[in-house]
């Protein structure tokens, strides 16, 4: 297990902070959807039933842009518990507007740093699935330390995730898919049930976003990537 120091001294990070203005659906979607919806890192380990009010499936997107996708995964499945990581305020923003509107009940956010998240609230073999969809692929090689996919991060997720948990990654990004495939298959913990190196099908339950269609329709590839916690 890699100690929170030694994460915390890496600073793994998935995005830069960039100032930008909430559009006034998005503030009111942080002003009244978080004191709903929103989890803080500062509470500590998270009490899933607790939280949700029952239990159920627990799934977690590590960068969820926008929420586009997530949202809808919710809305598609309301016995799963969602939570939902993601450090750009005005995406939060977004995501509780339409869940609000939507009245979902089965999502929770944290507007926060994913690595803060999983030192901090999510216990070891509590977790069904991790999902991260198109990270920021860093095209720069001077860049590619910022990757959020990155040993110790894998090993963290590894080890939050229930025996028979996966991880389920995605990207439009080939040289990213190669250094994906690199780190996954040097965790020991996981494995790729398809084969090594193998990508898969987009399962139905990952909505097909806009940008990707369209990506689609331009040739441009998109690979999915499944790995699975052994016991």
């Amino acid at each position: 297990m890699v100690s929170p120091e030694r994460l915390a001294a890496n600073r793994i990070r998935s995005f830069v902070m960039r100032a930008g203005r909430m559009t006034p659906s998005q503030q009111r979607g942080w002003e009244e959807g978080f004191p709903q919806l929103g989890l803080a890192a500062s509470a500590g380990v998270l009490d899933w039933d607790a939280t949700f009010g029952c239990a159920g499936r627990r799934v977690v997107e590590v960068g969820f842009g926008m929420g586009d996708s997530l949202l809808q995964m919710a809305e598609a499945d309301a016995t799963t518990q969602f939570i939902g990581i993601e450090v750009h305020r005005p995406g939060v923003g977004r995501l509780l507007a339409q869940a609000l509107t939507a009245k979902v009940d089965n999502l929770r956010v944290y507007a926060e740093d994913a690595v803060d998240v999983l030192t901090h609230c999510l216990a070891p073999d509590s977790v069904d699935a991790f999902h991260v969809f198109f990270p920021d692929p860093w095209h720069k090689k001077k860049h590619h330390k910022r990757r959020l996919i990155q040993t110790d991060l894998v090993r963290q997720l590894s080890a939050r995730l229930r025996p028979g948990g996966y991880v389920h990654l995605a990207t439009d990004w080939a040289p990213y898919v190669e250094h994906m495939f690199d780190v996954l298959e040097a965790e020991p913990t996981l494995l790729n049930t398809h084969g090594t190196r193998a990508a898969v099908s987009r399962p139905d339950y990952r909505p097909l976003t806009k940008f990707e269609a369209r990506g689609e329709r331009l040739g441009h590839g998109v690979w999915d990537l499944m790995y699975h916690r052994q016991d």
